[in-house]
């Protein structure tokens, strides 16, 4: 049987409106493949549609904690991914609800759909006995996935960062508002960021059959970098001197209890960038990098002939509305 062209396939994207979600978007479309983009609210996914021409993107109601919708979004679709995870529970969106169970759901509906193509994207660090229950969840969802789907590709990105990403603006923005940044134990504990377009190039070529099924692949970025490393790094990026307190781990779980009780209080109202959950802690706790046998066995960018992108060559570009002259700085009038 012949195989189809690109632009006569229809890939479903759930999580499709979320930060890597527009990226995996953007790649697919560029391939020619038609997406349905698979969200809770497809009434704020109206951003997506400039990505590709008239009628290439389309919208659809789904929620993973409700199977039939995740079916419906499933249903006709030649390839799924599945980008849905969360990094806060809230409501019946728990870790478990929506990062075990939901992925499962995926699964069940590919099974039942008669797909063969699935990309689950999990996270580095995903480990069953791990203490967070982000961790632990990402890790049964793989698990859920490869007994339903064994051809199903599996990726583990490291911590993203783009210009939508919650991590290297959070702290920019924290160290415009506070004098003193905390950071989470001894700041020794090691992350490898992945640029979010390298992620979402290796879901694409998931999609087209270029990565062998199968397969976990860990992605993290060219450099492997510690925490202070990076809050030092985005303190000179944005031109902020601060002072840069570290804040015990055994403590910070404290803090963070403290912070969740005042965000629940204030009905959400707490700003963004103070908002820090026990989990986060935890998370923060362990090293966040590509194994060697991931390296060993080209599970990784260079095993899939990408050459990352570094933080140092992207994160400047759009972390200067965070200087006081925004990216004018340096400039002065006579």
């Amino acid at each position: 049987m012949a195989v189809q062209a690109p632009s006569q396939q229809l890939v479903t994207v759930f999580g499709g409106s979320g930060f890597l979600g527009r990226h995996v978007v953007r790649a697919l479309v560029k391939r020619g493949y038609r997406v349905r983009v698979a969200v809770r609210r497809p009434d704020l996914a109206g951003f997506l549609q400039p990505l590709g021409v008239v009628g290439q993107i389309h919208a659809v109601q789904a929620n993973l904690r409700y199977p039939a919708s995740v079916t419906a979004a499933a249903m006709g679709a030649d390839a799924v991914v599945n980008l849905v995870g969360i990094m806060k529970e809230s409501g019946r969106q728990s870790f478990g609800a929506v990062q075990a169970n939901g992925a499962h759901a995926v699964a069940l509906a590919c099974a039942t759909a008669g797909i063969g193509r699935l990309v689950q994207v999990s996270a580095l660090g995903a480990d069953a006995e791990s203490r967070s229950a982000y961790a632990r969840t990402k890790a049964e969802g793989e698990a859920a996935v490869r007994q339903v789907v064994p051809q199903a590709v599996i990726l583990r990105p490291s911590v993203m960062f783009g210009p939508e990403d919650t991590f290297f603006n959070r702290y920019a923005a924290m160290a415009r508002m506070l004098p003193v940044l905390p950071l989470i134990g001894d700041g020794e504990v090691r992350l490898q960021p992945a640029f979010v377009g390298d992620v979402a190039e290796v879901v694409a070529r998931a999609v087209d059959g270029g990565i062998a099924p199968g397969q976990v692949y860990e992605l993290g970025g060219p450099e492997v970098m510690s925490l202070r490393r990076i809050v030092e790094d985005i303190c000179k990026v944005t031109g902020r001197r601060r002072l840069i307190a570290p804040l015990p781990l055994p403590l910070a779980g404290v803090v963070a209890r403290v912070l969740e009780v005042v965000d629940t209080l204030t009905l959400g109202l707490l700003p963004n960038e103070l908002k820090l959950t026990r989990d986060q802690v935890l998370l923060l706790g362990q090293d966040n990098v590509v194994s060697p046998a991931a390296v060993r066995e080209g599970r990784d960018f260079a095993g899939l002939g990408i050459a990352p992108v570094s933080v140092e060559a992207e994160v400047p570009s759009y972390l200067w509305r965070f200087r006081k002259t925004g990216q004018f700085e340096g400039a002065r009038t006579a």
